[in-house]
């Protein structure tokens, strides 16, 4: 949504408005436009009207006050104390009488100061809630000194207008033609069925002064600039806004800066053409170019910021460097000085997102790239700079060429479509006569031809959003009503079944697991200090930064999910939740290649954890193993020991399937621990979702429970302390023969009988086969060749 003020002072230039203000806030909603707000601007100003000084004593309790007498027309004569000391016997001056408001909403009351009375107050230009742009003299650090000889006694918020309607608007982003007076006035005379009244585009040009054998201009990136038109000026007069232009932007909320500098801002209002005017001076070798920035390449720009650029970058540069960032903001020596005495206008339009990127890249915005993010149309172009000059010329303010530079690589066309009526009343689901389409489609500046059932439309050059019928049927809509749609059954329908996709039930399958066994699950935000992928040891040289974080907090995107849930371990174990079950399913964001030029991948990643006096290593496994058994179709399941730094050396292990490692798991490393100010043992687990959603298979399979009787064996072997149990059971497997069906520790001792730095491992062997009973030699000789091999490749000798 784009968010636009519009003075109602400002859209009667336009239209002829003579209905009520709350009735015309209706009819905009009711054709597409919210009014969010209505300022009444003035309103809360009660009883402040003109006096004159007549006399001013010092206050004979107090050396910084005085007493004055004033003559306040109607109201008589009154005293009134005051500090000011700008004020001077005869001035004409704001008095606020007993019970008058404030516009801040403050009541002033007759009441004594040092023990004489004051039957009101003088009012400054602040208390009016006016500047100098609005009145002169209304920004001084004192009383507002009137300049008129008004009457006295009269009500000070007419005698100098403060008394406007602004309309705070909320335009839809498929309507950029109406971020501007012009076009929101467009609406209106629509919406109110008035005559449309457009600004004064007329203006004088001076034969002898040529704007092409003053200066060279060239477009090298049509791509990004589509349009480009400039136009000199000569014999600048830099002076002040006359008051009604002051007034106009200051109601927008922009200050007045000089004529020159005003006109543009003044044109971005109304027109809602971003403009740019360069010191010819300023521009070496006369010359302007539309290009692309070289890598490396710097601007300063107007607020004094330095910044480098790159070749995604449309810059607008003289002869040897960049004047301006395209649609953004103008280089610091292009602006307009008080010795400036030719400029060349710039009104252009730039493509959107380009604009955007290098807003962002840059994190340089102003209210330009505001307008072109959203979208400027070539009407605009070439109506703002129409308008630019009328006002130049009405101002008096310097000498027009005769001439122009306008670029484009392909004329503006207006977009025609060709439909019936019946199509658009088939989309309405309504009858509107082909009469009624045909006004309303004129009163919003669409051009028609109606034959029979056919409508051919020509749309305006500031309709860009216009591609298709239902388009037009839109526009019939909301001007026409939408009350007037009835509501009716669908002769033909279709029942369309709903559910979840199959990465979704997949998902929940997983959460579902993990909420059985306890877990809760927690939601954390994706951007994280830089700080945590030192202490987790996460590569951060191609980490995705953001370019305008809130806080040090929420710098980078995160590359690992676990941080955020140790810190909400942390967080709980800080306010006395000694135990507890946490997991999160989120997105991580891994970039593509350096230099970032193309958006990160994004991950999903699964972290838990568990804390608490009854959990430990085993505990946190099985619920690993739990999650294999539940999404893994491959039997090539493996657990080694894990080298990341941020787990235990001794109580962590990778999880590994078909060779590649898929998580890692353990107990959190104590001197991690200690740094992130956790005192109890904590067990984490990180796994990559994102490719053990490739491993799910949800299919049945049937396998056949064997009729004959199954043999059962024990081993125990005694190794050294540094071997694993994967290994053992790795062996074991290898070793096992074909009819070997299953391995499963059952026992790990050290103690008495088991020489030092070693350790028992007692294991339970199932023999099976689905087409024989196995004999006993068969089960001898597999466990023979497991002894044997355990024995070569491990040193395990049998307990």
């Amino acid at each position: 949504v784009i968010k636009m003020k519009a003075p109602l002072s400002w859209l009667k230039d336009y239209v002829d408005i003579d209905c009520s203000v709350e009735e015309l806030a209706s009819k905009l909603f009711s054709c597409g436009f919210e009014v969010e707000e209505i300022d009444y601007v003035g309103k809360n100003i009660k009883n402040i009207v003109t006096c004159k000084i007549l006399s001013i004593e010092k206050h004979p309790n107090a050396d910084k006050l005085s007493v004055t007498k004033v003559d306040a027309g109607k109201y008589g004569q009154l005293q009134i104390i005051t500090s000011a000391k700008n004020i001077f016997e005869g001035a004409i001056v704001p008095v606020a009488l007993d019970g008058a408001v404030l516009n801040n909403g403050d009541t002033i009351k007759t009441g004594e100061l040092r023990g004489v009375v004051s039957e009101g107050m003088f009012c400054s230009g602040e208390e009016l809630g006016i500047n100098d742009d609005w009145y002169k003299g209304a920004s001084v650090n004192g009383i507002l000194i009137l300049q008129e000889d008004f009457p006295l006694g009269e009500n000070l918020t007419e005698l100098l207008e403060i008394n406007d309607v602004i309309f705070d608007i909320n335009v839809t982003a498929n309507r950029p033609d109406c971020q501007s007076i012009l076009g929101l006035a467009r609406e209106v005379a629509a919406v109110l069925d008035k005559p449309f009244k457009m600004p004064d585009l007329t203006f004088v040009e001076d034969k002898n002064v040529s704007t092409v054998n003053t200066i060279k201009v060239t477009n090298n990136a049509y791509d990004l600039c589509p349009r480009y038109i400039s136009r000199l000026v000569k014999d600048i007069k830099i002076e002040e806004s006359p008051l009604w232009m002051k007034r106009r932007l200051f109601s927008m909320g922009i200050r007045s800066i000089n004529n020159i500098v005003d006109i543009t801002n003044f044109v971005l209002t109304e027109v809602g053409q971003p403009m740019h005017a360069f010191d010819l001076n300023e521009l070496e070798g006369k010359e302007i170019i539309i290009r692309r920035a070289q890598n490396a390449e710097k601007i300063v720009t107007l607020d004094e910021k330095e910044f480098e650029l790159n070749s995604d970058n449309l810059v607008i540069a003289d002869s040897v460097k960049p004047v301006a960032l395209a649609g953004v903001m103008g280089g610091l020596n292009s602006g307009i000085k008080d010795n400036t005495s030719t400029v060349v206008f710039e009104s252009a339009t730039f493509k959107r997102d380009n604009v955007r990127k290098t807003s962002r890249q840059l994190g340089q915005r102003s209210d330009s790239s505001s307008r072109y993010e959203k979208g400027v149309d070539l009407y605009s172009v070439e109506t703002g700079m129409k308008r630019a000059l009328s006002l130049i010329s009405k101002l008096g303010c310097g000498t027009i060429s005769c001439d122009e530079y306008d670029l484009y690589e392909a004329e503006p066309t207006k977009n025609v479509i060709k439909t019936t009526v019946s199509k658009v009343n088939a989309v309405l689901g309504i009858e509107v006569s082909a009469k009624e389409i045909e006004s309303i489609l004129n009163r919003l500046n669409f051009e028609v031809e109606l034959n029979g059932d056919n409508l051919t439309v020509t749309c305006p050059l500031f309709r860009e959003d216009m591609e298709s019928y239902p388009d037009i049927a839109e526009e019939i809509i909301r001007e026409y009503g939408y009350d007037k749609i009835v509501p009716t059954l669908l002769k033909t329908s279709e029942i369309t079944p709903g559910g979840l996709t199959d990465a979704q039930l997949k998902i929940n399958a997983v959460k579902d697991l993990l909420t059985g066994f306890g877990f809760n699950e927690m939601i954390s935000y994706s951007f994280v200090n830089e700080k945590e992928f030192d202490l987790y040891d996460i590569d951060k040289t191609n980490a995705v930064r953001i370019l305008n974080p809130l806080s040090e907090d929420s710098a980078v995107m995160r590359k690992s999910i676990l941080p955020s849930v140790v810190k909400a371990v942390s967080y709980n174990l800080n306010r006395k939740n000694n135990q507890g079950r946490l997991f999160e399913l989120a997105k991580v964001y891994i970039p593509k290649e350096l230099p970032l030029k193309e958006l990160p991948v994004e991950e999903e990643r699964l972290a838990f954890a568990v804390f608490g006096d009854n959990e430990d290593f085993f505990t946190l496994k099985g619920v690993v193993e739990s999650l294999v058994n539940l999404t893994c179709a491959s039997s090539n399941v493996k657990y080694n020991v894990s080298s990341l730094r941020y787990l235990h050396p001794t109580r962590s292990a990778d999880l590994i399937i078909d060779g590649e490692v898929y998580g890692s798991f353990g107990q959190l490393d104590p001197v991690l621990s200690e740094q992130l100010g956790i005192d109890k043992p904590v067990y984490v687990c990180e796994i990559n979702y994102y490719k053990l959603k490739e491993k799910f298979d949800d299919k049945i399979v049937f396998k056949p429970i064997s009729k004959f009787p199954i043999v059962e064996r024990d081993l125990a072997v005694v190794v050294d302390d540094i071997i694993t149990c994967q290994q053992i059971i790795d062996v074991i497997k290898e070793s096992g023969g074909e009819f070997l069906e299953k391995v499963s520790i059952f026992d790990v001792y050290k103690g008495v009988g088991i020489p030092e730095n070693k350790k028992s491992m007692a294991y339970n062997l199932i023999f099976s086969s689905l087409e024989r009973t196995l004999n006993v030699e068969e089960i001898d000789q597999a466990v023979k060749n497991i002894l044997d091999n355990l024995y070569k490749k491990l040193n395990a000798e049998l307990r």
